[in-house]
């Protein structure tokens, strides 16, 4: 298993301090509570410059660098989101996290983090 103690964006964002992993728990914690499914959902899209520099970039083989920064993008304020709403819910953790994504029209992405908000607590 995975664990990604997430600092998602810089120490400002709200990953700061709150633990978030793709696993089912926590090392050195115990789950005291489950508080329910916790998501953060963004929507972005390609400015006109941009999907015009991407759609000439994948005409040729390789990464599309102009996309790849607008996902990256979306996937660090997706959990940041997620992180909020767990907070809402009185979690000082995340586990279970997971992506999502599609693509809405030609120059939108939908990116969804969600995962399960806990109370956790050092393991005795």
């Amino acid at each position: 298993m995975t664990d990604t103690n997430s600092t998602a964006g810089t120490p400002e964002t709200a990953a700061a301090a709150f633990p978030v992993t793709t696993a089912f728990e926590l090392p050195g914690t115990v789950v005291e509570r489950n508080l329910g499914i916790a998501f953060g959902l963004v929507v972005r899209a390609m400015g006109f410059s941009s999907t015009v520099a991407g759609g000439i970039s994948s005409l040729r083989q390789g990464e599309v660098s102009q996309f790849t920064g607008v996902l990256e993008d979306a996937r660090r304020h997706a959990v940041d989101r997620m992180i909020d709403n767990a907070r809402l819910l009185g979690a000082n953790a995340v586990i279970a996290m997971r992506f999502d994504s599609s693509e809405i029209g030609k120059a939108r992405a939908e990116v969804v983090a969600y995962g399960t908000a806990v109370v956790v607590k050092p393991q005795a």
